[in-house]
């Protein structure tokens, strides 16, 4: 750790294929880094176990409040159409169950759609305007190109090192970004 944080955000590697991309962050990972992430037009398969990443919560987020959805659309339905407005229409019970089925699933769709959009959000941190890596010229990820950055409050930070060993690890072009 050395004291050249100053007005930096971290250092951006490029690597030439999805192959480089993915054994440079299972590099990473050992080395010790935490504080990085992989950059690629596409999806690559194993790029969350090559980073260390854990499990998305997202999933039982959106599953709580699909239950809780549902659940209050079946309890709106059963409260109206038992106690507070009963109607006795061709001979149907109060608490006719069957006939909620279609907007208890609804709700449970609509919990859980809105539980997932504003989960990833919040669990993202987005929605973020700016970005510094977006200053960088070179950073054209959408193309076909593959990148790793690693950020500056990485505890193994120091610039001169981080830069030397992603240039160790085989990428082919390293660059420091400025905050």
């Amino acid at each position: 750790m050395a004291g050249n944080r100053g007005k930096i955000h971290g250092i951006l590697a490029r690597f030439d294929s999805p192959e480089a991309l993915l054994k440079a962050a299972e590099q990473v990972r050992n080395a010790g880094y935490a504080e990085f992430d992989c950059h690629s037009p596409f999806p690559i398969h194993g790029m969350d176990r090559a980073m260390g990443l854990k499990r998305s919560p997202l999933g039982w987020i959106a599953g709580l409040c699909a239950i809780c959805g549902g659940g209050a659309m079946f309890a709106l339905q059963a409260w109206t159409g038992a106690i507070d407005y009963p109607l006795v229409i061709s001979g149907k019970p109060f608490f006719s169950f069957q006939a909620y089925v279609p907007v208890t699933f609804a709700g449970a769709v609509i919990g859980a759609a809105l539980a997932a959009t504003l989960g990833m959000l919040i669990i993202n941190r987005l929605p973020r305007l700016h970005h510094p890596l977006f200053s960088s010229d070179r950073f054209d990820f959408s193309d076909d190109r593959f990148y790793l950055s690693i950020e500056v409050h990485d505890p193994h930070f120091d610039v001169d090192k981080t830069a030397a060993f992603l240039r160790s690890i085989g990428a082919s072009e390293v660059e420091v970004i400025g905050a």
